[in-house]
């Protein structure tokens, strides 16, 4: 199915489903994917890792630059956003200068828009780096991916191209004393090389036993909303993302919930 890639550093911004009016931030190059997941569902496509060796990324200074010059226009014209989203051709934390550039967004965004916000979204598997931790411990928003507690499940949907472990990501999660933000998507599969069904009561009891361990301030569950690379993918319903949100809600963790 069609899927594309971001052209431009600073994208939007756009209307998120959950985020508001958000202007988006691709760290990443403009032509590949360039993730440590290639997940069935994502809207970049598939991973072509033959495309990785010499591959660069932009400069710090290129990325701040784009965006103060948004940010300032923004100013003159009289206009505003909620967010500042960093997203774009895969896993922003791989960026090699991901943390300084944090520092210096937050402090561009304070110079001319205080009250928006800054969110990330990440697949949480850099946690390991101390640097990518307090940098992700300093947005508004750190939005990382939990689309389940089995680590089985995650090899499907999500198809680390490293060796996962389940066990090390709640951990790594859990440090943050549930200042996170977790996002889940949940979806079934009729393709019989993806066999995906995360939302069965094997799949939640998992699920919700990793998010008692990680407390985290919000909770986002969503299912398909764009093309995806994978075929045979199947949308969750509005009603059935309702009912796992009310589950997750009787552990007192606020859901936000995306049909």
């Amino acid at each position: 199915m069609a899927t594309f890639l971001f052209d431009k550093i600073i994208f939007g911004p756009v209307k998120s489903r959950r985020l508001g009016i958000s202007l988006g931030i691709n760290l990443l190059p403009l032509d590949v994917k360039y993730c440590n997941f290639d997940c069935v569902y994502c809207e970049c496509g598939w991973s072509d890792k033959s495309k990785y060796k010499g591959i660069s990324f932009y400069k710090k200074g290129e990325i701040i630059k784009a965006l103060d010059e948004k940010l300032s226009n923004y100013k003159k014209n009289g206009e505003s956003i909620d967010v500042i989203t960093f997203a774009g051709n895969g896993e922003p934390t791989l960026h090699p200068q991901f943390s300084e550039i944090i520092d210096e967004t937050i402090a561009i965004k304070n110079k001319y828009f205080a009250d928006i916000k800054i969110s990330v979204l990440s697949n949480a598997t850099m946690l390991h780096k101390e640097k990518v931790f307090e940098a992700l411990k300093k947005v508004d928003m750190n939005i990382l991916k939990l689309d389940s507690g089995i680590e089985k499940t995650i090899n499907i949907i999500n198809r680390p191209q490293f060796e996962y472990s389940i066990e090390n990501i709640i951990q790594k999660l859990s440090s943050f004393n549930g200042n996170v933000y977790i996002q889940t998507m949940f979806l079934k599969s009729l393709n019989k090389d993806f066999p995906i069904d995360n939302t069965s009561k094997e799949e939640i009891d998992a699920w919700l036993e990793a998010l008692k361990k990680i407390k985290p301030k919000n909770l986002m569950i969503y299912s398909l909303d764009r093309e995806t690379p994978a075929s045979g993918l199947v949308k969750i319903s509005l009603d059935e993302l309702n009912r796992i949100a009310d589950k997750a809600r009787e552990l007192n963790i606020n859901v936000i919930v995306s049909g």
